[in-house]
Order: C-alpha cells, then structure tokens, then sequence
C-alpha cells in the first residue's frame, strides 16, 4: 500500500466533525480531529511531492486580515489557498469602510460572497483578538442562515491573543516527524520556558498555544518564566486538565535550568507578561502615545533583569544527553545576530538551523488542511478523487 493509501485509509477511520467547526482553539478540537488535521496535513504535502495537483477548489476567494507583522503565516496562508485553488485577498481595513464604522457583521458579509476561506491575525488587544474572530464567525452564520451566503466560509485563525493554532500545530506535526509518530510523543519532555528578548511585547499565544495542544498528547509539558511573566490563568488550568486527561503532565518551575533538565524538547521564547498585555490593550485602544512609551521603558528594564534566561551551549547540557531538539516559531532574537543579547546564541540557533526551517515548513500544509477538513466532511474522499485524477502540478520539461 502507498503511503497515500495508508494516510486515506487513517484518516477514513477518524470520529471529526470538524466540518462543522471553526478553527479557532486547538483545545476545542477533540484529540482525533487534531490528528485529521495532522494527516491530511500529509497527505497534502505528499501530493505536493509527488507533484499531483491539490487544487480542490475552480476558483474563489481566502481572504485575509492581518492586524501584526508577520513573515511565516502571511505566507503559508497565501501558499495555502493557493495549493487549494483560492486566490488571496488582503483585507486592508485603512482602505475599508472599516475606517468609516462599518460594523463586524456587515465587513464579514461583503467580503464573504465568494470567499471560501478567511483567516485571521489580530494578537495584538489581550481580550479581544479571539472575541473579534468569533464575532465574525457569527455574522458569517447569520449571513448563511438568511442566504446572503450560498456558502459560508471556513474561519482560521493566523494568531489571536489566545493561541496561535497554526503554529503550535505546524510544531506537533514536526515533533511527529521527527520522532516518528504521535505515540511516540508520550512521556517526551518538552520545556515552554520565557528567554530574554531586548524588545517587549511579544504576544502571550505562543507559549499557551504550546501548553494547551502539547499537553493533548500525553507529553510531560514544563512552564518555566521569571516571575510576573504569567500566562493567561484560564489557559494554564486548560493545561493542567489537558495533561489529566492524556495521561501526561503540567509542571511548573522558576528557572531555565531546572525546565531543560532532562528535556526532550526545548522551546525558548520571549513572551509579554499578561498584566502588562492587559496595560498595553488599555493604551492602545486609548491612542496613549506617551502611556505606551513609558509602559515600553518599564518593560524593557524589567527584561533586562532576566539576561540570564539565555539559551546557551552551558543550559543545552542540561537536556537529556545534552542533545535535546531546539524548537522555535521564529523570528528568534539571537545574540550577536540579531541583537546584542537575545534568546538563543549563535551556535545554538544554527545547530538547529535546518530543524526549525523544517519546523516552519509545516505551517503552509496544516493551514490548508484546516480549510480542507472545514470545507469537506469526508476529506478522504475527495483526496482520493484528487489521487485518481492525477492532474500533473508541473509537467516535465
């Protein structure tokens, strides 16, 4: 049987109704719609290999909206849709109506006419990045339930001040690569700890992304950050429930040193602290120019007490054979690089260099899977129909 065969044949098996559902929190995905995504993830990126054409869709529209900076998720969306068939559309809300007070439910709508897909960044506001997608999410309902819609599109979100399920997602599937398979990850530890970054507000939906999916698989998660760089409370109990549950663990701890002993995975990275996002929230939508700055120099002083959260040769020794896998959503802060002082040295970052580019190169094929499974109650099904057309992606020269 071909590997094709056998990802069809996994993911016919599958209990998901996760055509039903938005893609908005992993933890609201049950343990088998996650692996669905994981494996029609693969099953994508197989067919992208073997150079037969995913383009599901004749035409339409993946809109997005992107309310941060971003390299890696703008791209993988766009290579997304476009591997589905979807041509991309940014929705840029100074050049919209948005800017005259055009409401959520009727931006939602407009855009929507023959859209397929939209996905979502807006990271930025603690409290109402995640609030914002379900707001649209619900206009899109509306908008179907009164057939303004003929269809109502699948609704992915690119980073909220909650998660960031394409990510820790795109790192699950390149954790069951490397260590062959989901079972696999049972019992690995993996170390979600603070670094030290000499730049500040840094959203918190990495690390409870993380938190919040790894503990779904039986893994042994460690939290580790300087104090006063809390997480959201609410995300951190969803952590100690999702451990429970798999069998796994949720631990706590106050240094670096003490979450890389013994790791089997580490995860450097540099986060705001939730009192201060919540601060920084408040100014923005005040236009406080002055507050923030002055938010900004607090912050930063207070980072600056941490240079010791660093991601040395010295702290690697302190994983499981000195050899644990270095894991970052990228861009990393790395000393001597990219800054003067940062989360990672030089020598670290580039021993990993391949493994975290291969990290990265997930996102674009679990992003197209969310929209795939959303789109589609029998995935398999018509990915088999794709397989047996065969239709060549490039025809050799």
């Amino acid at each position: 049987m071909s590997d094709l065969a056998k990802l069809l044949e996994q993911i016919e098996s599958l209990d998901s109704e996760l055509h039903l559902k938005d893609f908005l929190l992993t933890w609201e995905q049950t343990p088998q719609e996650l692996e669905q995504v994981l494996l029609v993830a693969d099953a994508l990126r197989e067919m992208r290999n073997q150079n037969i054409s995913s383009r599901v869709f004749d035409s339409g529209l993946g809109v997005s909206l992107f309310r941060d900076n971003s390299t890696r998720t703008r791209f993988s969306y766009s290579s997304a849709c476009n591997l589905l068939g979807l041509a991309v559309q940014d929705l840029d809300e100074g050049k919209s109506q948005i800017a005259h007070g055009e409401t959520t439910r009727e931006t939602a709508n407009m855009i929507s006419f023959c859209a397929d897909v939209i996905g979502i960044r807006d990271d930025m506001y603690l409290g109402h990045g995640n609030k914002y997608m379900r707001e649209v999410a619900d206009a899109l309902d509306f908008g179907k339930e009164n057939e303004v819609l003929a269809q109502r599109p699948a609704l992915v979100n690119l980073q909220c001040d909650i998660d960031h399920p394409t990510q820790s997602m795109a790192d699950l599937a390149w954790l069951k690569e490397h260590f062959g398979s989901l079972e696999a990850l049972k019992g690995k530890k993996i170390a979600m700890t603070w670094a030290y970054s000499p730049s500040y507000g840094k959203p918190l939906s990495v690390p409870q992304g993380i938190i919040g999916l790894m503990t779904r698989f039986g893994m042994d998660v460690t939290l580790a950050h300087p104090e006063g760089y809390d997480l959201i409370p609410e995300v951190v109990e969803t952590a100690k429930h999702n451990a429970e549950a798999s069998g796994g663990s949720f631990t706590q701890v106050a240094s670096m040193e003490e979450a890389f002993k013994d790791a089997d995975i580490v995860y450097p990275k540099s986060w705001a602290p939730y009192q201060v996002m919540g601060e920084r929230t408040e100014l923005l939508y005040a236009n406080d120019q002055e507050g923030l700055k002055h938010l900004e120099e607090k912050c930063l002083a207070q980072n600056a007490q941490h240079k010791d959260w660093h991601c040395t040769e010295e702290m690697m020794k302190q994983t499981k054979d000195g050899e644990a896998l270095y894991m970052h959503c990228l861009p990393a802060d790395i000393t001597g690089v990219s800054c003067k002082e940062g989360e990672v040295t030089e020598g670290v970052f580039n021993k990993y260099l391949v493994d975290t580019y291969k990290e990265a190169g997930w996102k674009p094929f679990i992003i197209a899977s969310m929209i795939f499974n959303r789109k589609f109650a029998e995935p398999a099904k018509v990915l088999k129909e794709l397989i047996e057309r065969s239709q060549k992606r490039v025809e050799a020269q």
